[in-house]
């Protein structure tokens, strides 16, 4: 059994939004369940305005998919549930087609720690109707909230410039399960390690403390404190130096530290919690070394992100590790990811042609792009990143295509296609899993790999350079004609 099944030990069938199921239950009496749909989740914008994002939560998507089914408890809630008019909402016949129902779908999702840009779809979920539209929500809060700290992760591993980051989110992330699936997705997009315990055992993330401020205000004083935890732990001495007095707590330390080399040990290092940190890390680094702790390491924290860290490097701050929790397992500055789940194409039955659909808005960003959609990234001869091209599986992709910016038609490329891969993998098939997730730190790797894939320009905080992304030509054009008919516009 996966590590996300040891966390969820009851049925998620009734993840859902409840128009999931009244949808579901409209279908199965109207006799449209019989329909197959092709559903594509993706995203209308990078998070945090830049110029990325890094795909993650696809093992948990396939740990809910795989073990989705309605148990006797979810159906007996469900026959419990009233209409405006007081009558029950879902007949009997209804609630035992739940009850035996199979997801029979189809799945392509990119691996976790791609990097991928806005309109690209990051999973694609082909099936029957039913199914489809219930996997919906429960989907897109996975996919959406791991993907939005994956990329917080990797912003902020960027701006340490290869310093180690320390996930410290758990008291302030958004509930137990938030919290678990924050520290997953930190690790993905390049942090270190974590203080989540549960986490670490889950999946093998390594974990990091020492002691908090109360360590040391349950001690008469602070050189107690520091004492007391050097003779209990050794080998694992990080003193919190910022109680009373930042540099006064140094001093404490560098006593500690002298008793620890005495009894052949040393002083891992200190952590920095509030002021002025670059300053107070530029004396406590001089502290260190003229009492002959050049090894012992410098440790930040309090509200860090990718911004702070940046800036606190540009000022000189000799800060060797960054503890960075709330802004990271949140995802500061962003409340989510904002993707989405559309309906791309539908068919009668599963031997009948595909119809597209268009779903039409004010907003030029929130027309759906229709087909069964998968994208080719396009690199050069050393396997640098030159563009994404998202294109229909029914129409095929040229060898040469043109790609056509989604949201400025007059804006067009000409890319070779043969130079590059898919991004879309085969994860399911008819509701049989056909893919294995790679263990977490392969997936870690690969993010990193990824990522070094790209310009530095599109990696860059401010005003980020706007990676190639475009329509294949062909859908380009059989978007905009449903569109027009959509519309009653001449063609």
């Amino acid at each position: 059994m996966s590590a996300p099944s040891q966390r969820y030990r009851s049925s998620l069938a009734l993840l859902t939004d409840f128009y999931e199921l009244t949808m579901a239950c409209a279908a199965f009496r109207s006799g449209a369940a019989r329909k197959e749909a092709a559903f594509t989740l993706s995203f209308r914008d990078n998070p945090y305005a830049g110029g990325f994002t890094v795909a993650a939560g696809l093992e948990d998507a396939i740990d809910l998919i795989e073990h989705l089914r309605f148990q006797p408890d979810d159906l007996e809630f469900l026959r419990g549930q009233r209409g405006a008019d007081g009558e029950p909402i879902f007949d009997e016949e209804f609630l035992a087609a739940l009850a035996r129902l199979e997801l029979g779908v189809d799945v392509d999702g990119v691996p976790e720690g791609t990097v991928v840009f806005p309109h690209e779809p990051l999973l694609r979920v082909v099936g029957p109707v039913m199914p489809a539209m219930l996997l919906e929500s429960a989907l897109l809060s996975v996919v959406n909230f791991q993907t939005l700290v994956a990329t917080k992760a990797a912003r902020v591993c960027l701006a340490a410039q290869g310093e180690p980051v320390l996930e410290f989110g758990l008291r302030r992330a958004q509930g137990l399960d938030g919290a678990l699936s924050a520290s997953r997705a930190a690790y993905l997009g390049g942090c270190t390690a974590t203080s989540n315990t549960l986490a670490g055992k889950l999946w093998g993330i390594p974990v990091k403390g020492t002691h908090a401020h109360a360590w040391v205000m349950i001690h008469d004083d602070e050189r107690d404190a520091f004492m007391a935890y050097a003779r209990a732990l050794p080998g694992n001495c990080v003193f919190l130096v910022d109680t009373y007095g930042s540099l006064d707590g140094v001093r404490h330390a560098i006593e500690a530290g002298r008793w620890l080399r005495q009894n052949g040990k040393e002083l891992v290092g200190i952590r920095l919690d509030s002021g002025d940190l670059a300053w107070l890390s530029v004396e406590a680094r001089r502290m260190l070394d003229e009492a002959g702790f050049d090894t012992t390491a410098i440790l930040a924290s309090n509200e860090l992100d990718e911004t702070i860290v940046r800036s606190l490097k540009d000022e000189g701050a000799r800060i060797a590790v960054w503890g960075v929790g709330t802004r990271l397992v949140t995802g500061h500055g962003d409340g989510a990811l904002g993707g989405v789940y559309k309906l791309g194409a539908v068919r009668e039955d599963p031997g009948a042609p595909w119809v597209r659909r268009v779903k039409l808005s004010e907003q030029a960003a929130k027309v759906n792009i229709p087909g069964i959609l998968q994208v080719r990234r396009v690199e050069d001869g050393a396997g640098r990143a030159q563009a994404d091209v998202v294109y229909d599986e029914l129409l095929g992709l040229p060898a040469r295509a043109v790609m056509v910016d989604p949201l400025d038609p007059t804006r067009r490329r000409e890319v070779p296609t043969g130079a590059g891969a898919d991004l879309l993998v085969p994860v399911f098939r008819r509701g049989r899993r056909v893919y294995t997730p790679p263990p977490l730190p392969e997936v870690r790797a690969r993010a990193k790999a990824q990522l070094a894939k790209f310009h530095g320009g599109v990696k860059r905080f401010v005003n980020p350079h706007r990676f190639p992304v475009g329509l294949e030509r062909g859908l380009h054009e059989v978007r905009t004609q449903l569109i027009l008919e959509a519309r009653k516009a001449p063609a």
